[in-house]
């Protein structure tokens, strides 16, 4: 397996420490969790995932993923 990014992959992007410092959620106002593997900013309190396009957090709850008790609990360690 090589690190070359194939047709119509595309490669997380980092997005910046201090940014994610200070980004709240839209709706409870409280911490979000960085999920990196799925470029995602979780809000537990709100129950919503936010995607991260292109390492820009996506901040809108239109465009966020509600989440299930299950995806809840996976996140309780973090």
């Amino acid at each position: 397996m090589t690190d070359v990014e194939q047709p119509g992959e595309r490669q997380p992007q980092r997005v910046d420490r201090r940014l994610l410092e200070i980004l709240v959620c839209p709706v409870t106002k409280t911490a979000l969790v960085y999920d990196e593997a799925r470029q995602e900013l979780i809000s537990r309190a709100a129950r919503l995932a936010y995607p991260i396009r292109d390492g820009i957090p996506i901040m809108l709850q239109d465009e966020a993923r509600a989440l299930d008790d299950e995806e809840l609990r996976a996140l309780k360690g973090r």
